[in-house]
């Protein structure tokens, strides 16, 4: 039997979709295939990473991947964690379905780094939710 396949988009592949990705590796890892990407690829925020390794899960070894890398493979589900890439994600061949989740760009806070790390935690715990919630449905 063949796991489902599941893609998170976010604009620049740097956050909210590497985020989503190893939150669902940690919680259901051994339910999905999963992998994110952006519809530009930049670098996995160092923010992220930390935020993330105060919860237990190390981003450092994922990378910032284009959408074009996974176009042509197969998805089930395709879920967008930004309002850009869901209107600029491209219709997937085959059954997949499309969800949308907006998450405000924790890469786009101003302030001291502590104040950006808040960001990018609210973020996390919003992600995380919402994951739960979607996981138990």
């Amino acid at each position: 039997m063949t796991r489902p396949r599941v893609l998170f988009l976010c604009t620049h592949n740097s956050a909210r979709s590497q985020i989503a990705e190893g939150f669902l590796r940690a919680l259901a890892g051994e339910r999905f295939d999963v992998a994110s990407a952006g519809t530009e690829a930049t670098r996995v925020h160092p923010l992220a990473i930390r935020a993330m390794e105060e919860v237990g899960i190390d981003l450092t070894g994922h990378t910032s991947k284009t959408i074009d890398v996974f176009f042509s493979q197969p998805w089930d589900y395709v879920i967008t964690v930004c309002d850009s890439a869901n209107e600029r994600c491209p219709m997937f061949p085959g059954g997949t379905t499309r969800i949308h989740w907006s998450f405000d760009d924790p890469s786009q806070a101003t302030g001291t780094d502590e104040d950006k790390l808040k960001k990018f935690r609210r973020v996390r715990d919003e992600i995380l939710a919402r994951l739960r919630q979607w996981l138990a449905d």
